[in-house]
């Protein structure tokens, strides 16, 4: 009977008690004598380097936006100038201050060179916005923002739009 029923097992039928270990052929295209291309490496070197010095040249690029948002938003104390001197404050310096763990891909020799361009464009942003705090009147440069009794300073010139020298 068990014979049987042995023929009468559905040929899809998995049985696991059984080991079986056939030779199996090769995918189509597979050969496994082939050795990784040199220059699928190379590419691939270059590339995280190309993407590094992008990472790198990052804070760079903000600065033509950074700008033009400096320009936007004029000179006037007001909400939006008020939080976005403070965003473009904030954002560089955290940023300094990650710069460990962002430029982790970036080793070997030129990774140095990488941080250090990617710490002087974060520099640059925090120069724009001191900047602008000051064109503002946010920062104390004068005597008198310190001390009640000394004299404001008079304007020599008066103007209308445009940047502030002063």
């Amino acid at each position: 009977m068990s014979a049987k029923q042995n023929s009468k097992k559905s040929k899809w039928a998995l049985d696991f008690n059984v080991s079986k270990n056939a030779d199996m052929p090769s995918p189509p295209g597979y050969n496994p004598t082939a050795l990784v291309n040199q220059t699928e490496v190379v590419r691939d070197q270059r590339l995280v380097i190309k993407k590094s010095w992008d990472l790198a040249l990052g804070p760079l690029k903000q600065i033509p936006m950074n700008l033009f948002i400096m320009y936007m938003s004029g000179n006037s104390i007001s909400i939006f100038p008020i939080m976005m001197v403070g965003m473009m404050l904030i954002r560089p310096i955290k940023a300094i201050f990650t710069t460990q763990v962002t430029s982790k891909m970036a080793e070997g020799a030129q990774g140095t060179g990488q941080r250090i361009v990617y710490i002087l464009g974060n520099l640059a942003n925090v120069a724009l916005a001191l900047y602008k705090c000051h064109s503002m009147g946010l920062l104390p440069t004068h005597a008198s923002d310190w001390l009640a009794f000394v004299q404001p300073q008079t304007r020599l010139e008066y103007y209308g739009g445009g940047v502030s020298f002063i």
